[in-house]
């Protein structure tokens, strides 16, 4: 009798640990649809009637934390560029803490070899991994970081017939924003050709906007002065060369002469130079 009585208590706790494995497999499926809705509504902008963030109107609208709700906006975004971690966690196959800690670290790349990893451990074993995964990461972004910076490089030099040549190697920093200065300059110099001359190529309209810029950088006040003999030969050799004329000027009226009043004529100016 006694042991009728244990092996019916067997099965019943048996049948209450699967009907709460089922549950929280349910929990974590409506959790996935709960996240593809903050990631919409975050995207569509529904905060923006008076809070500063997604975030801070999921914690006054559903009363979460702070922080969770901050936690429930990252997961739910990084979950869009991530489909094999969203669709475990929509089938209930893993859970929302799982899929949690992966998010911060999964890529594109790397999805598939941590979705196994988020299968095969515990929460707290996955929490363990994606540290140790980010810490390597780290260092091999530190380390690429500083390989970059030793190999940065600019040579400027003259050829025969006078022209001069530059070729260089910059950081992605460097070279975004110089690209981005060179498309503001090629702005300034074209955005009012009035199509009666013949416009130059890209590759030399990228050239005079370099000459902008360096006559824009010869020209700023927060860039230290040469000295006075070099001074005086920056200022000849760039009114012999320079797309844009340059008349000597006194301190003060440098800075009024922001390079959005050169615009006129300097089409015509920088083909005839290059």
């Amino acid at each position: 009798m006694h042991l009728l009585a244990s092996e019916t208590c067997s099965r019943d706790l048996d049948q209450l640990g699967d009907e709460i494995a089922e549950l929280s497999a349910h929990l974590d499926a409506a959790t996935a649809r709960l996240l593809d809705l903050i990631r919409e509504f975050d995207a569509r902008g529904g905060w923006g009637n008076g809070f500063r963030s997604c975030a801070e109107w999921l914690s006054w609208r559903v009363g979460l934390d702070l922080g969770a709700a901050r936690e429930r906006v990252r997961v739910a975004r990084a979950l869009e560029m991530l489909p094999l971690l969203a669709g475990a966690l929509a089938r209930g196959e893993l859970s929302y803490a799982k899929v949690r800690a992966l998010t911060r670290a999964a890529t594109p790349e790397t999805e598939e070899r941590l979705l196994a990893v988020g299968r095969a451990g515990t929460a707290c074993h996955v929490e363990r991994i994606v540290r140790g995964w980010r810490r390597v990461d780290r260092i091999a972004e530190a380390r690429e970081a500083r390989r970059q910076h030793v190999s940065r490089a600019l040579h400027v030099y003259q050829d025969e017939d006078g022209m001069v040549t530059v070729r260089g190697r910059l950081t992605p920093e460097a070279g975004a924003l110089l690209m981005q200065a060179l498309a503001a300059a090629r702005e300034t110099l074209y955005q009012r050709a009035d199509g009666s001359s013949e416009t130059p190529t890209m590759a030399q309209q990228q050239a005079d906007a370099l000459a902008l810029l360096a006559e824009t950088a010869l020209h700023t006040a927060s860039i230290p002065a040469p000295r006075e003999s070099a001074t005086r030969l920056s200022s000849t050799s760039m009114r012999r060369s320079l797309p844009i004329p340059i008349s000597p000027a006194s301190p003060s009226s440098k800075t009024a002469r922001a390079f959005p009043r050169k615009r006129r004529g300097a089409s015509r100016a920088t083909r005839a130079w290059w």
